[in-house]
């Protein structure tokens, strides 16, 4: 089910080093080419100055294809940049915090590791959830439990929000996760680290698509 507010399928979630020496500017515009309707740069190790920098290069390629840009836990670069939006996790900057402090964010994600975090004032004030992760990844190796498909079902039975899947993504895998109740997929090494991003994409988004149409005749 696509909500209004977040019609977004399929998130790229892009760093430099994700890229594996390939241009991060031409896999993101490749991606988009495939198929991503949204993308999001996270640069944990970067100082200020070079997330800026990559963002703002960033933002001019994927605005020409009016793809909202996403900053990852960084609420300066995020104002800066005059991004779409910004995601966040559990140890990171508050949305409720973000919220007073950037009153022009449109798009405010927030990481769901655990199901108490339904229940906060932080949940409420997110645009879109992050279920993170769906599976074991290498990527992240600081979470508590890998949610699964079983996981999906269960924060879509208590939540309306926009949910976004993310954690070892595949073309194998999209499929049952947008039938658990996800609305969108978020990969990173899925396209990042393929020799043909675009081609990945598009591989993705036909997923997505076959998902879609199966949840629609359901209904």
């Amino acid at each position: 089910m696509t909500h209004n507010s977040f019609p977004y399928r399929l998130y790229l979630v892009i760093s430099e080093e994700a890229c594996t020496g390939k241009n991060f500017l031409t896999v993101a515009e490749e991606a988009i080419k495939g198929g991503v309707d949204i993308i999001q740069l996270r640069e944990k190790n970067d100082s200020n100055e070079e997330f800026l920098d990559k963002a703002l290069r960033l933002k001019e390629v994927i605005s020409r294809y009016n793809v909202p840009l996403i900053i990852n836990d960084n609420l300066l670069v995020a104002k800066q940049v005059e991004a779409f939006g910004i995601h966040v996790g559990n140890n990171d900057v508050n949305p409720t915090e973000i919220r007073k402090n950037w009153t022009a964010c449109k798009s405010l994600g927030y990481s769901i590791e655990y199901l108490e975090q339904l229940y906060n004032e932080q949940t409420y004030t997110a645009d879109y959830l992050g279920i993170s992760p769906v599976f074991k990844t290498d990527t992240k190796t600081d979470t508590v439990t890998a949610w699964g498909l079983d996981g999906i079902r269960q924060i879509r039975s208590i939540t309306q929000k926009p949910l976004v899947a993310i954690g070892n993504v595949s073309s194998i895998n999209t499929r049952n996760i947008i039938e658990a109740g996800a609305d969108c997929v978020a990969v990173v090494s899925a396209i990042c680290a393929t020799e043909n991003p675009q081609k990945a994409a598009l591989v993705l988004r036909k997923e997505i698509e076959k998902a879609s149409v199966r949840a629609s005749s359901h209904h």
